[in-house]
């Protein structure tokens, strides 16, 4: 299976401060690769680095086996790199099946001066509906975004990164504020595109962590200490060490 990301002898600085150390990564194509580490580790670094917002000071990023490390956030977007934190926030008097609507549109390349003439345009209305599907959100098309739950705009906000059509969706703290039924929802969610669209996820919910994850590694002060399954995350020494006080959190 060939690596849908490599990153090698990525490098960033910030007076002094090196927050990604001589960092290799390698995500395979359509699995789901978490990114842990303790508060302060480097993690929002290092994916603004893979994005493009945030220039690397050394190093290459290859995306599906082309090098775009001076490429900017738009071009590697082209390329099928979604995020969903980058994704315009959510139109809260225009419901959520408007606002898939105008991430279609979005990715189509159109400007959002259509808004007059959508009803006009089947194709991107069928393929909202078609994003919606099955999902929980499908009940609630017609519930405006600002009357959703925070779970409900974390699983819209997911949506309109499905509506990019990635094919590397990065994702940062999908279960952040969720409560425990939301964060189920989110984990069944994410688990049933395994196979469809390669995840880097990072997330500090251990719980969804190994319930998704087909590799997670571990970031400690901007170098990737320990890469592996469930399994050996869990039995690494290294991995108890670099969490100190949070051990619990990996048991």
């Amino acid at each position: 299976m060939r690596a849908a990301l490599h990153i090698e002898g990525l490098v960033k600085r910030f007076s002094g401060l090196t927050a990604t150390d001589d960092l290799c990564l390698d995500v395979e194509e359509f699995t789901i690769h978490a990114l842990i580490g303790p508060n302060g580790a480097g993690k929002t670094t290092l994916i603004n680095q893979i994005g493009g917002e945030l220039r690397s000071d050394a190093g290459r990023i290859e995306l599906f086996g082309r090098d775009v490390t001076q490429f900017a956030a738009a071009r590697r977007a082209r390329l099928g790199l979604v995020r969903t934190y980058q994704i315009t926030n959510l139109l809260d008097d225009s419901t959520v099946r408007w606002n898939l609507a105008m991430a279609v549109q979005a990715r189509l390349g159109g400007n959002f001066r259509f808004l007059d003439s959508l009803s006009g345009r089947k194709n991107v209305w069928r393929e909202a509906d078609e994003i919606l599907g099955e999902t929980p959100l499908a009940r609630r098309s017609d519930v405006p975004a600002g009357d959703l739950s925070n779970g409900e705009r974390k699983q819209l906000e997911l949506l309109m990164g499905l509506a990019g059509r990635p094919r590397l969706l990065l994702l940062d703290e999908p279960m952040a504020g969720l409560g425990h039924g939301e964060s189920l929802e989110m984990i069944e969610a994410l688990r049933k595109l395994r196979g469809e669209v390669t995840i880097l996820l990072v997330e500090h919910d251990m719980d969804a962590v190994f319930a998704l994850a087909d590799t997670i590694s571990v970031l400690v002060y901007g170098r990737i200490v320990e890469s592996g399954d469930a399994d050996a995350i869990r039995a690494s020494d290294e991995v108890r060490r670099a969490y100190l006080g949070e051990e619990d959190a990996v048991c």
